[in-house]
């Protein structure tokens, strides 16, 4: 066979394999996925809310890596990032720097393939939830990843509020621009009859009381969580909280952040060694995060350690207030290292943050443009009310 026919046949058998293996990968990893379910359903999921009498548990999401068979992928490391709904200037959320932040950031080995947390929704809009899967020691199975979005509707009874606000400040608008525009006599000397200049002081002191309220309300607020948070730190049962211990030959061991701040989040950490030898030891890790103040779960999700004897995750605390985390180290299903379970925990201080003042100036440009709405409003319909004949004599 010449040199020419040699090369020729070489460059058949390159391309005919570049071919079939560039088509390989690519297929086997669209084929895998990550389905994603909520419970209790979406239509049913609301933002948290500050005020309520009874706060509901968190949502459990459940993630579950398929083939594209539709079986579990067996041993894949799941990691996972929740991001809260972008930031929007116009028609801002109950908790404005908690958006377009990072709400969870979590890795873990799921043996099955599924990966359940329970994590509490701050505000409404689209959350955006980006999955990475691997294989971990043992697995053969192309990496691949996955985004979805997940929409939370605000609370009807929100936007009746809202409504009725609305309506008092138009009201009240259109009162006085029923009083403004009637015809009244205009003294030597004055500007305005005496009713007008009456009403016009009274919007004037409204707007200024307005927008104190809204400042002074929102440094009270900050206040009010910075002596929350040293009261709760002194009540709370610290001493049953333990960071470090060493028991039934194992050291476990909580580290990470002790302070976190709301819009921010803390980076946290459980080590499993065995005590003699310092070597890692796998075992599954139930983490919880308590809200003290008024004794509400924020997050909680069951993961296991890495090849280290470590379970690392990174939460946001996007109320401003003490929070406890607690993290039950447990021995996995069928293995040779059997203990009782251990637990470690700390109370962690979140450093509330005021609402810019962005924000509240555009709240209160929507107030005092509903009043001036309204005063419009009335001023036109005094004036259509007026016999022709008066405008022809004035």
């Amino acid at each position: 066979m010449s040199k020419r026919n040699i090369s020729l046949l070489i460059g058949i058998v390159f391309l005919v394999s570049t071919v079939f293996y560039g088509t390989k990968v690519p297929a086997q990893s669209s084929l895998s996925s990550i389905g994603l379910s909520v419970e209790p359903t979406i239509e049913k999921i609301f933002p948290f809310e500050a005020e309520a009498e009874k706060v509901e548990p968190p949502p459990q999401f459940s993630f579950k890596a398929i083939d594209g068979a539709g079986r579990p992928i067996q041993n894949a490391k799941i990691h996972l990032q929740i991001l809260t709904p972008s930031v929007n200037p116009f028609l801002t959320t109950d908790f404005p720097i908690v958006e377009g932040t990072k709400l969870l950031d979590v890795e873990t080995i799921a043996s099955q393939g599924e990966l359940k947390l329970q994590q509490m929704m701050p505000i409404r809009g689209n959350y955006t939830f980006k999955m990475d899967v691997a294989p971990a020691i043992g697995a053969n199975f192309e990496p691949f990843q996955q985004t979805q979005i997940l929409s939370v509707q605000e609370n009807g009874i929100k936007y009746q509020n809202l409504i009725k606000l609305l309506l008092i400040l138009f009201a009240i608008g259109l009162v006085g621009g029923w009083i403004i525009g009637a015809r009244q006599p205009i003294r030597p000397g004055e500007i305005a009859p005496k009713n007008v200049r009456l009403l016009l002081s009274g919007l004037i002191i409204m707007s200024i009381g307005v927008l104190l309220y809204i400042n002074v309300s929102a440094e009270l607020a900050q206040s009010h969580m910075s002596m929350a948070m040293d009261h709760e730190t002194k009540s709370a049962p610290s001493s049953t909280l333990v960071k470090d211990t060493v028991s039934q030959g194992l050291n476990v061991r909580l580290s990470g952040d002790t302070q976190a701040m709301v819009g921010q989040a803390a980076s946290l950490q459980v080590t499993v060694l065995d005590f003699k030898t310092q070597k890692p030891v796998n075992a599954q890790i139930q983490v919880t995060s308590t809200q003290l103040e008024h004794d509400w779960t924020a997050f909680s999700m069951q993961g296991k350690t890495d090849t280290a004897g470590q379970f690392a995750w990174q939460q946001q605390f996007f109320d401003g207030a003490p929070h406890k985390v607690v993290a039950i180290v447990s021995p996995l299903t069928n293995s040779g290292l059997q203990f009782t379970p251990i637990e470690v925990g700390e109370t962690l201080e979140v450093e509330g943050v005021a609402p810019p003042l962005q924000v509240r100036l555009t709240s209160l440009t929507y107030f005092v443009g509903m009043v001036a709405l309204g005063l419009l409003t009335g001023l036109f319909i005094r004036r259509s009310r007026r016999p022709s004949g008066k405008f022809s004599a004035s």
